[in-house]
């Protein structure tokens, strides 16, 4: 009877403890894991911090000027200023390009392109946003060139005139390359159909952005590839491009979404 009690006992003992083990394992997940959830939301909290403040500036045309919102705070660069409390000075003007245009059509057109805009900009930015492209693919006479091409009268020789100049201004800040949306008529080669000959589709010009983009390993966010916007789709055509270039306040709404979120990765 006595050697049953003691293994009687022994078994409430082993089983006491292994309660207490259990409780202490369990308490120790816990910690760990509101210590992990801590940290993540702080270092999240950070990422929006970095934002808060900072002075960016946005090279665009009639997408990044606002047309096609209601009203200009509803453009892309209100949305983030608002939201997180940067100061975004929008440099967009309608109609323009990236490359120099060869036959003059309108002198607010010709006169403005992003190569000679450049220079004129705030140079006290945190950032720069670069967002055009689609108005040479659309009515811009430059020809294409080629990578080796460094004078703003090619298409190539733009970007490269472009981003150089960037890069001397704003030593060590971020430029980010933003790539054209989709648009309706993005496969003809003749753009808006007034080019003489045959030029390039829209994504000829989108995969020459990304190329010498990468030739000076620049941050690239590919609204061609993942904005969520095709307009040839007419439920997204009518939801947030309604004449199937210029978003609305839905697509600015998304276009806001994806830059900020990409400002805070680089």
């Amino acid at each position: 009877m006595e050697s049953n009690a003691v293994k009687l006992w022994g078994a409430l003992i082993l089983c006491r403890c292994n309660c207490i083990i259990q409780k202490l394992f369990d308490f120790i997940v816990i910690k760990t894991k509101n210590k992990y959830n801590a940290t993540k939301n702080n270092v999240e909290g950070d990422k929006n911090m970095e934002l808060r403040g900072s002075k960016i500036n946005f090279l665009g045309d009639s997408i990044t000027f606002g047309h096609g919102t209601t009203a200009l705070e509803k453009t892309f660069c209100k949305l983030i200023e608002n939201r997180y409390g940067a100061v975004c000075r929008n440099y967009g003007i309608c109609g323009t390009r990236i490359a120099r245009q060869r036959t003059g059509t309108n002198p607010d057109y010709d006169t403005n392109d992003f190569c000679a805009r450049a220079v004129k900009m705030d140079k006290d930015a945190d950032a720069v946003v670069v967002f055009g492209g689609t108005n040479d693919f659309g009515h811009g006479d430059a020809p294409l060139g080629t990578m080796n091409d460094r004078t703003p009268d090619t298409f190539y020789g733009a970007l490269h005139t472009l981003y150089t100049s960037l890069l001397e201004i704003y030593t060590g800040k971020p430029i980010v390359v933003v790539t054209p949306l989709h648009r309706t008529n993005e496969d003809n080669p003749r753009g808006d159909g007034n080019k003489s000959s045959d030029v390039g589709t829209l994504k000829v010009y989108v995969d020459i952005i990304r190329e010498v983009a990468e030739y000076y390993s620049l941050p690239v966010l590919d609204l061609y590839k993942n904005s969520g916007m095709q307009p040839k789709v007419s439920v997204i055509r009518e939801t947030y491009i309604p004449d199937g270039l210029h978003p609305n306040d839905k697509g600015h709404m998304l276009i806001a979404e994806k830059i900020s979120e990409f400002l805070k990765t680089i």
